[in-house]
């Protein structure tokens, strides 16, 4: 086996550095942006007279380095070659996501808002698998030149980590004589409304509650009569875009959907498997800043004569820290790896488990890692003035909005005792060979 990196790959990270010191860090350093990544981000970002939304300026800053990523050949690198990208593959962007977080806060890659020079967007590829060829005609150019930007209506107010029971309907529905559907409910959570030209709605069109099929995802403009923001909601780490909108008589053609009808859970499970993989990468990188700061930090404060680095109390958690980095580094390029071997569909149906390992250890890990920086750094630590409140701020809501740690956790139990995953048909097998009542050894999988 070999854990080298391709050469190709680390060509290209000396690369992207090179791009962020030589273009991206000097539109940083001028007008006074640093102030959208130093003590006073959080205000500097925040219009918090205009429902906590985010600062135009602020906004136009990111879109000027996506532009800039853009003419450089970065920023679609993961899309594939024939919708215009460089076919970037998983265990790349697992690298590259982990890198570029690894640098900590900076224009080049900004967590809070999902922004990087280096593109994650789960949209190209989940469009590429799913969208029928007339589904593509319509809306493929849109998509991939900025023309379409679209929310993700999953989440719902009554049930967040459980899609299969949402309460949002699409119904049949004829208007001026033309074929459409009638949708009505809620969602929450829906990220980027306030700049969407579109949202991804999940809605029930057939079964019943709790059935994975009988959901269609739907493509709605969002300027269409009934399509009301309700509410930004405030959060831990400001500014906001991710608020509660309803659904009320909403009349779209026949066609507006993306995949299959009743299908439609296959998009969203989509999304979540490279999203995760993703950003559970980003996460490690972070976790790394926190825990090579802290021992640069460590190093060089000397209280009682000494350097903090030779107290045990300090060497300790960071040590335990930087195991579980290791640890969990490996798990999640060999997860990803895995990932670029299989055809897309198929992570669902066999890797999904490793997915959520990578994912919910690695926000609780960064968040320990931030943690642990606050107070190896002291009063400087739990200040503005240092990274780690922000670090963790922002990190914390992927313990949750991700799909939380538990659902994750329920995802690998239900693969490890065999109710999903390549283990499900083993206890069946097991199950159906009991004799006299005595328990059968499930056969282990062949290698």
């Amino acid at each position: 086996m070999d854990f080298d990196l391709p050469q190709d790959l680390v060509d290209y990270l000396a690369e992207l550095d090179r791009f962020i010191d030589d273009v991206i860090m000097p539109l940083q350093r001028q007008d006074d942006n640093e102030r959208f990544f130093d003590h006073r981000r959080e205000h500097a970002r925040t219009d918090w007279d205009n429902q906590g939304l985010p600062r135009h300026e602020w906004e136009e800053l990111l879109a000027k380095a996506r532009k800039l990523a853009d003419e450089g050949g970065h920023l679609r690198y993961a899309w594939p070659k024939e919708m215009g990208g460089k076919g970037g593959s998983q265990l790349a962007m697992a690298v590259i996501r982990e890198h570029l977080a690894a640098k900590g806060l900076g224009l080049f890659n900004d967590l809070q808002t999902e922004h990087s020079i280096v593109g994650n967007n789960p949209f190209v590829l989940m469009f590429k698998e799913f969208a029928t060829n007339a589904q593509y005609e319509r809306d493929g150019d849109k998509l991939l030149n900025g023309g379409m930007r679209t929310a993700f209506g999953l989440t719902e107010p009554n049930h967040g980590s459980d899609a299969t029971f949402m309460e949002t309907r699409a119904v049949p529905h004829e208007k001026d004589g033309k074929a459409g559907w009638l949708i009505n409910g809620e969602k929450m959570w829906t990220t980027g409304m306030h700049v969407a030209t579109h949202v991804m709605v999940f809605a029930r069109t057939s079964g019943k509650d709790g059935d994975a099929h009988g959901i269609t995802c739907f493509i709605v403009p969002s300027d269409t009569p009934g399509v009301k923001v309700e509410q930004y909601m405030w959060t831990f780490n400001m500014p906001t875009d991710h608020p509660r909108v309803s659904f009320t008589d909403v009349w779209v053609p026949e066609d507006s959907y993306w995949g299959q009808i009743d299908r439609g859970l296959g998009l969203g499970q989509s999304f979540v498997h490279q999203n995760r993989i993703r950003q559970a990468a980003s996460s490690l990188g972070a976790a790394q800043f926190c825990i090579d700061e802290s021992v640069k930090y460590a190093r060089e404060r000397k209280p009682f004569g000494k350097a903090l680095a030779e107290n045990q109390a300090i060497q300790w958690p960071l040590v335990e820290l930087q195991t579980q980095c290791e640890m969990l580094r490996l798990l999640i390029r060999k997860t990803a790896w895995q990932m670029d071997r299989m055809e897309h569909k198929e992570v669902e149906k066999t890797i999904s488990d490793k997915v959520s390992m990578c994912n919910y250890w690695a926000n609780r890990l960064v968040c320990e890692a931030a943690d642990r920086a606050m107070q190896v750094h002291g009063g400087m630590g739990y200040s503005r003035h240092k990274p780690f409140e922000h670090i963790y701020r922002h990190h914390r809501r992927y313990r949750i909005t991700e799909g939380s740690e538990e659902i994750q956790m329920r995802k690998v139990a239900a693969y490890l005792f065999g109710y999903l995953g390549p283990k499900r048909q083993q206890f069946k097998d097991a199950e159906a060979a009991k004799g006299d009542g005595e328990y059968v050894q499930p056969t282990p999988p062949r290698p």
